[in-house]
């Protein structure tokens, strides 16, 4: 187990790595000028080149992905041009909404697409079977943003059960912070929830063909015993990979929804920075969820080696 984890530890170091080089890279050569933006297009150029100077704009690249890799391994993430704020302080404040969101948003997708896709197989080309598999291509079809405004118009505008947007704040209380994030979390569900039950309900579908199975249905034990007994725990793996990258999805990819539903999380962030050339938060945040990333990723790998021995043993 520990020559499993040790491989996969570097493949960890080494993709960080390779990622810090290309964020890096990639916003060095986006057209524009960071210091003009924020002078404006009124300044001269003698202000300009000031501020740039003052920003370390006009060092050498290499010197200045020397420092933010300094940097980034002493907890110090630098300046915000735009905010004038320590960039870890805005990421701290913008995670605190991000996560919890991208966390209920994937426990509502695993409650439903598990329960979705283990109904569907267990009765296979019945007519319950059909119509989940009906809902999930409708999951599929339907953009999160568009389903966003639905709950908003049924569950704001006309129930008036929730709010339509915006955060009230964790330290109001953490009932009104989930109320707030309940529809922004389903919006996102719903079409994660839909990839994540025809994925399931075709692993445990396959699982349920094995000898072993048959075996077992032959010894006497009932259709329900070998689904949740036998079935479930080996039809995991490829269901384990979908729910790592769809988390990983989550995190990185609540932009849309959380413009809809306006709430300041990490994803507008992103999108002001880069509105506002504030190159030091968007690469300090775009390697930060690549970072997650590929964290959830090893923590998957690492969950395959627990659920099915296998897979560590054909890796060693």
């Amino acid at each position: 187990m520990s020559l499993f984890l040790a491989k996969r530890l570097i493949t960890l170091i080494a993709t960080l790595a390779g990622t810090s080089v290309v964020v890096f890279l990639v916003l060095e050569v986006l057209p524009g000028n960071a210091a003009q933006v924020l002078m404006g297009p009124d300044a001269s150029p003698e202000a300009v080149a000031a501020l740039a100077q003052k920003l370390g704009l006009d060092r050498p690249a290499i010197e200045r992905y020397g420092h933010w890799i300094a940097g980034m391994l002493h907890g110090d993430l630098g300046l915000s041009y735009a905010y004038s704020t320590p960039v870890g302080e805005l990421v701290r404040e913008r995670l605190a909404l991000t996560v919890p969101l991208a966390l209920m948003a994937m426990t509502l997708t695993t409650l439903l697409a598990l329960a979705a896709g283990i109904y569907a197989a267990s009765r296979h080309n019945k007519p319950g079977d059909v119509g989940v598999m009906a809902l999930t291509q409708i999951g599929i079809a339907i953009p999160n943003f568009w389903f966003a405004i639905l709950l908003i118009l049924l569950f704001s505008v006309h129930l008036k059960w929730f709010s339509a947007g915006g955060f009230p704040g964790w330290e109001e209380g953490i009932l009104p912070g989930l109320r707030a994030l309940m529809l922004p979390a389903l919006s996102l569900a719903v079409v994660q929830a839909a990839i994540l039950a025809r994925i399931t309900r075709s692993s445990v579908l396959e699982v349920l063909r094995e000898d072993f199975v048959r075996t077992a249905r032959a010894k006497g034990v009932s259709q329900r015993g070998a689904l949740w007994g036998h079935v479930l725990r080996n039809a995991l793996i490829p269901v384990i990979t979908v729910m790592g990258l769809q988390f990983a999805e989550l995190l990185a990819g609540t932009i849309v929804v959380e413009s809809v539903f306006y709430l300041p999380g990490l994803g507008r962030l992103i999108f002001q920075s880069i509105a506002n050339r504030d190159l030091i938060v968007v690469r300090n945040c775009v390697m930060l969820l690549a970072a997650m990333v590929v964290i959830v990723n090893f923590a998957v790998d690492v969950l395959y080696a627990v659920i099915d021995p296998r897979v560590k043993a054909a890796d060693l």
